[in-house]
């Protein structure tokens, strides 16, 4: 388990070797999804695999988490590793975090049975933190860790989003 020294020191790393080499921290991520059974997604990025479905009510096979399950886990994850990180940088004793995330939703969107946005209405966190330290400084350090997020960032902001489509044929030609 990483405790708060060793996140402390990968931190300060990170942000000396971001500042010496900007372009060490510009890249490009990739996700490979591919549906291997109805609605059963299999996901590999990297050396990490994960198995994506949706439940039996919406005709899935329920082999795993759906999307909004993810993206709410991606969420909640992405803020309760950056309270922990920030709390080992800042050195404000940690002694547990939880974060829940909510969201409100109309389905017609996505049944496209309303002209209404597919997606979510609404996005809400709660976050309980533990700790010594004095309110003031779980204040800053969830102040920080918010304004540094990530996925937070991603959620709240418009980002440019492309398509490339490639269709193969599946009809074999007689010779």
């Amino acid at each position: 388990m990483a405790d708060p020294n060793t996140i402390k020191n990968v931190f300060k790393r990170n942000v000396k070797a971001l500042k010496l080499r900007p372009s060490i921290g510009q890249s490009t991520a990739l996700t490979h999804v591919h549906v291997v059974d109805g609605t059963t997604c299999e996901i590999v990025s990297g050396s990490k695999r994960l198995t994506v479905d949706v439940g039996k009510d919406a005709g899935g096979n329920d082999a795993g988490p759906g999307p909004g399950i993810l993206e709410r886990a991606a969420l909640g994850s992405c803020l309760a590793i950056g309270y922990a990180t920030w709390a080992a940088y800042l050195e404000i004793p940690i002694d547990d975090i939880k974060v829940d995330v909510e969201t409100e939703f109309d389905a017609r969107g996505q049944f496209g049975v309303a002209d209404i946005p597919p997606g979510f209405k609404s996005i809400r966190y709660s976050v309980t933190i533990e700790s010594p330290a004095s309110e003031e400084e779980i204040k800053r350090l969830v102040e920080k860790a918010d304004k540094y997020s990530p996925v937070r960032d991603d959620f709240q902001r418009a980002i440019p989003i492309q398509r490339e489509l490639t269709i193969k044929s599946s009809i074999k030609e007689w010779t």
